[in-house]
């Protein structure tokens, strides 16, 4: 039997699409081969024109087809979901997948409909990353998922939460409603426009007590610098792709307390940190992802 790769590749917030030659060169970074078998947990779907230089590479033979663990099986289970018109219909979607585990992570994600977060005539439940303008997106319903059920654990009611590259103001809302009115959900987003209009989403949504209550707050700021004011923090969430891991970020987690980031430039991963009674941290990869730089407005604007 072909060996297999146990690699994930996901594409996150603020994603853009990576060229067939850097899709097939992190085939390649993933150790894939000719007719390799690719294990694949969490995809979202990539633009059918990838599909052929990586069929090129690492399709499996149509026996591997069928056990449905193949980077092609599982393309085409996300580009069925085109038809999906609910927001109770995606979390039932990333159940069924095996994607999201978590009852508490699926309550939150069905209370806040996802249509409220993105911009008119966009197909809100297709899990696939969404522009939202000034070169950013909204993330994938499947990475939201990944973070929410990576860092549940540390948003518990009455915790602190911070969210970098806030966007439309979503996963903080999520974070907002697994807190709770006792806890605090901060947004940090360097765009202000993004940021005015991720205030009036979540006042349409089901935080917005949360919001009128002041533990749901969103800023305009500089995410590579955090938010000192409601420091430390239990669980930090960064949306774009950082050099290394900034050390502002990490001194304002909580000691006990856990931040996801995607680190790397072309190859990225998805960073577990969790720092450790005595501040010291312990980080492990989660799974290969794409997401922008984490840079300043101009650069964004500029387009990278």
């Amino acid at each position: 039997m072909p060996p297999v790769v146990t690699q994930t590749l996901a594409y996150g917030p603020r994603y853009r699409a990576p060229s067939p030659l850097k899709l097939l060169a992190t085939a390649i970074a993933l150790g894939a081969r000719p007719c390799k078998r690719v294990r694949v947990r969490s995809l979202s779907s990539p633009p059918a024109r990838f599909v052929a230089p990586l069929a090129l590479f690492c399709r499996p033979s149509s026996s591997h087809l069928s056990a449905g663990n193949s980077l092609f099986s599982q393309m085409e289970r996300y580009w069925t979901g085109r038809g999906i018109n609910s927001n109770k219909a995606m979390v039932e979607q990333l159940q069924n997948y095996g994607i999201m585990r978590s009852k508490k992570v699926a309550e939150v994600m069905e209370k806040l409909d996802r249509g409220l977060f993105v911009p008119e005539g966009t197909p809100a439940y297709l899990d696939s990353p969404m522009p939202i303008g000034y070169n950013a997106t909204i993330s994938a319903p499947h990475m939201h998922a990944t973070c929410l059920e990576l860092l549940e654990k540390n948003l518990q009611p009455g915790m602190h939460a911070l969210d970098i590259g806030s966007g439309t103001g979503y996963l903080t809302a999520c974070f907002a409603m697994m807190v709770g009115p006792q806890g605090c959900a901060v947004g940090v987003e360097h765009i202000p426009e993004l940021v005015a209009d991720s205030v009036k989403n979540v006042q349409r949504s089901a935080a917005v007590p949360l919001l009128k209550e002041g533990a749901l707050s969103l800023h305009v700021g500089d995410g590579r610098l955090g938010w000192p004011e409601h420091a430390p923090y239990d669980a930090i969430h960064v949306g774009a792709a950082a050099p290394e891991i900034p050390k502002a970020l990490v001194d304002q987690l909580k000691p006990g307390g856990r931040m996801v980031i995607p680190v790397g430039n072309i190859f990225q991963d998805l960073k577990v940190v969790d720092k450790n009674s005595d501040g010291s941290i312990s980080v492990h990869d989660e799974t290969s992802v794409r997401y922008v730089p984490l840079t300043s407005r101009a650069a964004q604007l500029r387009g990278f």
